[in-house]
């Protein structure tokens, strides 16, 4: 069969939607299999650098520094052309996608062959106040402003004299119960909890977590008797799991929960599932009922030429179950073990090789519940506590990008056990130009969240 790179009187120019952990891993692997001079590589992503996702409840809660879980593309795609931009368009049709940069007219890319891996958004439903007052759990910036305004929570509830602002103050509600919310609850509650050291006139028992979950167990991805564990042990630290409950209202920060609840809470975190990236819909390629590119087992598009998918927008077929309409999940774990198919197929399909299926073997989860606490299910064998935390920073770090990170990840680890945690918070970084502003007499803007 002959490849692409015979068919083409030019090197074979591979264009990577989205710069994630499926894109920047596709890409670095082929760096190292596609022969120079064979294909050239452009990978776009609206930020220079890719977020391991599984670190960021740590990085809120402080045991990790934020620029370690981060990757600069440029730094380690040295061999690729890098563009910061968001695709806004791809018409296959025509092998062009049309980017727009921060500044500036968009402008089309031609392609010979495209990867679709722009990963996936937080699915927002359409509940009262949620948009205004809500925040997601995605990104190194949505991390990191959590912690702060966790931090500034305690201290304005520290420094007031109103006992309902301060019982909104420390009143923090995430909704969904799946990994994210789990792990990013259990993290900045023990963080939190942590601080409230160094409140003279704040005590820990006056903070109240709620999870809000709408399904009857939180964790669907382990077993039912580990996800009543969990739950059992959340419950030993003062967190309210509510099962079988949605949220109806946050207007004005007010919360409405459908077993006829009601409180005042100024954190809202929503983790309640994600959605493939809206882009997909700005394309002519074919999509299925949920907004997904519909793959072939071997990662590419049906029904469309030279293209590729993997990751939360991509729905693959799940070859390790029965059902012949399952499809992988979108979890860090597909997406990890679809980057190392993906690039095998792509260099494949320039060279003309025959092209390899994405058969995922379910090895286990892992889950931190805060430090020193954690659950994990490994092969059937479930373990708990500090064990189960120790497996999880194992797993995660042995993925983290990159040797650099991992020695700075394994670093800030190392620090935590000699040194006592971190509370600083540091709000100013919400609003760098109050002093300007106030100065030249502007409005002062408010803050965010």
């Amino acid at each position: 069969m002959a490849g692409l790179n015979s068919s083409l009187h030019h090197p074979v120019h591979i264009v990577i939607v989205g710069g994630g952990y499926v894109g920047m891993y596709t890409a670095l692997s082929l760096q190292k299999k596609l022969s120079r001079g064979s294909a050239d590589v452009t990978v776009i992503d609206p930020q220079s650098n890719m977020t391991y996702q599984p670190f960021l409840p740590e990085a809120a809660a402080g045991s990790v520094e934020p620029r370690h879980v981060v990757v600069p593309l440029r730094k380690v795609l040295h061999g690729c052309t890098v563009i910061t931009g968001a695709v806004v368009g791809i018409t296959n049709a025509k092998k062009t996608v049309t980017i727009q940069a921060a500044e500036g007219e968009p402008y089309d890319l031609g392609y010979d062959l495209l990867v679709v891996c722009p990963g996936s958004v937080s699915r927002l439903l359409p509940i009262p106040g949620l948009a205004e007052h809500g925040i997601g759990f995605k990104t190194i910036g949505e991390a990191i402003f959590l912690r702060n305004h966790v931090l500034s929570r305690l201290d304005l509830a520290a420094s007031t004299t109103d006992p309902e602002q301060r019982r909104r103050s420390l009143t923090f509600a995430f909704v969904g119960g799946g990994y994210a919310g789990v792990e990013a609850m259990a993290e900045l509650q023990d963080m939190a909890q942590y601080a409230t050291r160094y409140f003279k006139n704040l005590h820990a028992d006056e903070m109240r977590w709620v999870l809000i979950e709408a399904a009857s167990r939180i964790m669907p991805e382990v077993s039912v008797r580990l996800s009543s564990y969990t739950v059992d042990r959340l419950t030993e630290r003062n967190i309210d799991v509510r099962l079988n409950t949605r949220l109806e209202s946050a207007v004005g920060a007010h919360l409405v929960l459908s077993d006829g609840d009601e409180f005042d809470a100024e954190t809202l975190v929503w983790t309640a599932g994600v959605k493939a990236n809206p882009l997909i819909e700005a394309t002519d390629l074919p999509r299925d009922d949920k907004g997904r590119l519909p793959c072939a087992a071997n990662l590419t598009v049906k029904g469309a030429t030279n293209v590729f998918a993997a990751g939360d927008c991509a729905a693959v077929p799940d070859l390790s179950k029965d059902d012949p309409n399952a499809v992988c999940a979108p979890s860090a774990q597909h997406a990890v073990r679809q980057s190392k198919v993906l690039a095998g197929n792509i260099a494949a399909a320039v060279r003309g090789s025959a092209l390899h299926d994405y058969r995922h073997a379910y090895a286990g989860s892992v889950a931190s519940l805060g430090l020193y606490r954690g659950v994990a299910e490994i092969y059937g064998i479930k373990l708990r506590g500090p064990v189960a935390w120790f497996m999880h920073r194992t797993y995660h770090v042995s993925r983290m990008p990159t040797l650099n990170r991992k020695v700075r990840v394994v670093a800030d680890w190392t620090g935590a056990l000699l040194f006592r945690r971190e509370i600083v918070s540091l709000g100013q970084l919400q609003m760098p130009r109050a002093e300007f502003q106030q100065a030249a007499g502007e409005p002062k803007l408010p803050e965010a969240g």
